[in-house]
């Protein structure tokens, strides 16, 4: 907020300048206006280098507001502001560390590590350390491939509930699709389920009071995360909470890349089929989803609710194969968990690294672990889409396809509608579903949330699922791929230009 109201003060003086002095600067209006936006400019080009920064960030913002300079401006209020999210989140972090040590503590999480793997095993130690939470060997997981699929299993989940439903969404429509659901909780309210339904200010921006109305005159509790009157002056505006989590009675739950709208079961035509994963998960791994839940429902409501009633498991699944890990990650965070564990993955592979992202806007340490992990003979794949729903990030995606490729990236663009799901295989055995994409937006701005697994039965069903994916995806080569117009390179390298805040 600091640096908000310094460059409120410094526009308002300016403009009472302009004011005062108006008599004499009519016949030099545009003088005058040229001089202030140089003087914006600089103040603001002086902020950004005083943050310190990544320097390829730093030089993006600079050359933004060098090129354009008003643009440049109203960019930078909207989605430049990051330099207090930090001390924005401070409190959170450290609140939601405390939680979920007292979890594991409280809890005795299955914890089991094997001798086998040797490196896998120091990921999975990675992985506790960041995210404050264990690896569960009770949890059982499912894949759920594509909407109709998901959508089915969570609203037999939603009927079947007898204690409690959490819903933590980034966008909600009300749709087809958003009233099945909201009518689902409705009726589980009425028979005295306890509901609780969370959704991001600006992702659901288009969701209508009356659909929230409507939940709230049965008793449900519904809190918009993040709420922004004016965007152009909060300085949280750019900082989303991306996760999508579903947990009834603290022992079934969802998390995977797929929110509540029509448009992710294919009926919007001018998307046309949606492709995304999600998973399924019983047992002890959920207790971390109802944490995060709790914890994101603290920070918007200071109302918390961190018993056993909500935290212990009733009931343990059969005996499972395999470990599973929940993680949070988010700027609230000072590690990048999800970004850092994805580069870990990347460094600890032995045969091959596959990745499905709708969006590819890597940082460089995510962008040279792949590179380098190609040219040491690992077999990188890359699966993106090919029919975009944002043609900038689609573009800037693009621009890091001739480093990749010539570094031996097998890069595959799907063509059978929307690729949407966010996913990680490594070498057949490790694996993560979420709403993490590989991107810089992700990594660092979003409150994301991914459920990491190994040795486990979904691996092999995520390995199946992209080995057929491949099969209507059409790969990318050099040779062709050279072949791109003068324009679509420019339009490409523009686009890249504005990756470090897409």
């Amino acid at each position: 907020m600091k640096y908000t109201v310094n460059i409120l003060l410094f526009l308002f003086t300016f403009f009472i300048v302009i004011y005062l002095y108006r008599d004499n600067i009519q016949s030099d209006i545009v003088q005058y206006f040229s001089i202030g936006m140089t003087l914006s400019v600089v103040f603001i080009g002086f902020i950004i280098f005083m943050e310190n920064r990544h320097p390829t960030q730093t030089l993006a913002w600079l050359v933004v507001l060098g090129a354009f300079p008003v643009m440049g401006f109203i960019f930078y209020l909207l989605f430049g502001r990051n330099y207090r999210k930090e001390r924005m989140f401070k409190e959170k972090y450290f609140l939601d560390k405390k939680v979920f040590l007292g979890s594991k503590e409280a809890y005795h999480s299955s914890v089991r590590h094997t001798d086998e793997d040797e490196d896998y095993n120091k990921l999975l130690g990675l992985a506790e350390k960041l995210g404050n939470t264990n690896i569960s060997h009770s949890t059982e997981t499912e894949v759920l491939t594509n909407g109709k699929e998901t959508f089915d299993a969570i609203k037999e989940a939603l009927r079947s509930a007898e204690n409690h439903i959490h819903m933590e969404y980034y966008i909600v429509r009300d749709d087809e699709l958003g009233t099945e659901i909201k009518d689902i909780l409705i009726e589980k309210a009425k028979q005295g389920v306890k509901i609780r339904f969370l959704y991001d200010d600006v992702g659901s921006w288009r969701l209508p009071s009356s659909f929230i109305r409507d939940m709230r005159a049965w008793g449900i509790e519904v809190v918009a995360f993040g709420p922004v009157k004016i965007p152009l002056l909060n300085n949280k505006f750019n900082f989303r909470n991306h996760r999508k989590i579903v947990v009834v009675d603290g022992y079934v739950g969802f998390v995977g890349g797929l929110n509540i709208g029509d448009e992710y079961l294919g009926k919007d035509e001018s998307i046309g089929f949606w492709r995304d994963t999600h998973l399924r998960l019983k047992g002890e791994g959920v207790r971390a989803l109802q944490l995060i839940f709790i914890q994101d429902w603290y920070y918007m409501t200071n109302h918390s609710f961190l018993t056993d009633d909500y935290l212990m498991m009733k009931e343990t699944p059969n005996e499972v194969h395999g470990g599973v890990q929940v993680l949070a990650g988010g700027p609230d965070n000072e590690w990048s968990v999800i970004k850092n564990i994805y580069f870990s993955m990347i460094t600890s592979a032995k045969e091959s690294v596959w990745i499905a992202s709708p969006y590819f806007i890597p940082d460089e340490d995510i962008f040279s672990a792949l590179k380098v992990a190609a040219l040491s003979g690992i077999d990188v794949r890359l699966l993106v889409p090919s029919n975009p729903d944002s043609r900038i990030v689609f573009h800037a995606s693009r621009s890091y396809y001739p480093e990749l490729l010539e570094a031996g990236v097998k890069i595959y663009e799907y063509r059978e509608g929307f690729m949407h799901s966010k996913l990680m295989i490594v070498d057949g055995k490790l694996a993560s579903i979420g709403t993490s994409n590989m991107d810089m937006r992700s990594f660092h701005l979003n409150f994301e949330v991914n459920a990491f697994f190994y040795r486990t039965d979904s691996v092999k069903r995520l390995v199946q699922d992209y080995l057929q994916d491949l099969l209507v995806s059409n790969e990318l080569h050099m040779e062709t791929f050279q072949n791109r117009t003068f324009f679509m390179r420019l339009f490409e390298s523009l686009s890249r230009l504005l990756s470090p805040f897409l």
